[in-house]
C-alpha cells in the first residue's frame, strides 16, 4: 500500500511540474487597447474562437516579423495553428475601433509574464487591405509606425505606449503589434481591427 501510495504522489509531483512549466510558458501578453482578435475573444465579444478565448495571452512565433516571423496568413495567430480562428477574416466583420489618421492615441499591451524585451513594433495595412482576405506582407506597411525599444528590459505588467496614427488610409484597416522578446526565439502577436 505505502510503495502504491508513493508511487501516486512521484508521479502527481512529476505531473504538477509539467503543468506548472508548461502553464508558464504558455502565459505572456496581447493589446487590450486598441481591443485586438483575442482580447474580442476572451472577453465574449467575439464568439467561435476556440482555445484562444481562454489564452489570449499565448499568441507566440517565431521573432523576426516582417522578414521572417509566421507566414502570410497567419500573422494573426502567430503562426499556431491551434488559433487560426484569428486569421479568419469573418466575413470582414471583426469588430473595428474608430481612429482618425494624425492623431494620438494610446496602445496598452496586458501582460500576464514579463521577459527580457527587444521592443514593441506596431505596423498598420496599406490602402487596398482586403479584411475579407487573411493577412499578407503585401497588403502591409513593414515599416513599423511605432516601435519603442526596451534594450533587454522587462516592461512591467501594463504597458502603455503613446503614438500617432499614420494619415491616408481609409476604411477598415488592421494594425499589427509584435512584441519581441530579447532573450528566446519568440515574440508575441496581436492584431486590432481598425476603421478610419
Amino acid at each position: 500500500m505505502r510503495k502504491k501510495l508513493a508511487a501516486a504522489v512521484v508521479g502527481l509531483g512529476s505531473l504538477s511540474a509539467l503543468v506548472l512549466a508548461t502553464g508558464s510558458a504558455s502565459s505572456h501578453g496581447y493589446i487590450s487597447t486598441p481591443p485586438s482578435r483575442q482580447a474580442l475573444c476572451a472577453a465574449g465579444t467575439v464568439k467561435n474562437c476556440g482555445d484562444i478565448q481562454y489564452e489570449p495571452q499565448s499568441v507566440e512565433g517565431p521573432k523576426g516579423f516582417p522578414a521572417g516571423g509566421p507566414a502570410d496568413g497567419t500573422i494573426c495567430s502567430g503562426g499556431v495553428s491551434r488559433f487560426a480562428q484569428l486569421d479568419a477574416p469573418r466575413g470582414g466583420a471583426w469588430p473595428a475601433t474608430h481612429l482618425t489618421g494624425g492623431q494620438s492615441y494610446t496602445f496598452t499591451w496586458k501582460l500576464t509574464a514579463q521577459h527580457a524585451t527587444t521592443d514593441f513594433s506596431y505596423y498598420l495595412t496599406k490602402n487596398g487591405y482586403d479584411p475579407t482576405k487573411p493577412l499578407t506582407r503585401s497588403e502591409l506597411n513593414t515599416t513599423p509606425f511605432l516601435k519603442v525599444a526596451y534594450n533587454g528590459a522587462q516592461p512591467p505588467t501594463t504597458v502603455v505606449h503613446q503614438g500617432t496614427i499614420p494619415t491616408g488610409r481609409t476604411g477598415k484597416q488592421l494594425i499589427v503589434g509584435v512584441w519581441t522578446i530579447a532573450d528566446t526565439a519568440n515574440a508575441f502577436y496581436a492584431c486590432s481591427d481598425v476603421q478610419f
